[in-house]
């Protein structure tokens, strides 16, 4: 297990040091959860977005079906457009 120290600074930011950043991808702007495990030790794990795996499973499933950017795009017109018609056409009562 790799052992590093950091620091406080002001309003609670700390740096990791770079080769961890570097070992596990860690970019500006991710976001972690902080577990408090008790006697001021922590745990910091990666909160994965959901709307980012959920991304991540389509781009998985267009690559693995062979699906081009035109055909996801026009399926996504599609959608919307039936989407639109069902939900504010057809429930809009008929006027007398």
């Amino acid at each position: 297990m790799a052992r590093a120290t950091i620091q406080v600074r002001s309003k609670g930011t700390i740096t990791l040091p770079q080769s961890l950043r570097e070992k596990y991808s860690v970019a500006e702007g991710d976001v972690y959860s902080v577990v408090d495990l008790g006697r001021g030790a922590l745990l910091l794990s990666p909160h994965a977005s959901k709307m980012a795996a959920l991304l991540d499973d389509v781009a998985r499933i267009v690559v693995d079906q062979g699906v081009s950017l035109d055909t996801l795009l026009q399926a996504l017109d599609e959608e919307r457009e039936a989407y639109y018609h069902e939900r504010y056409l057809e429930a809009r009562p008929i006027p007398r």
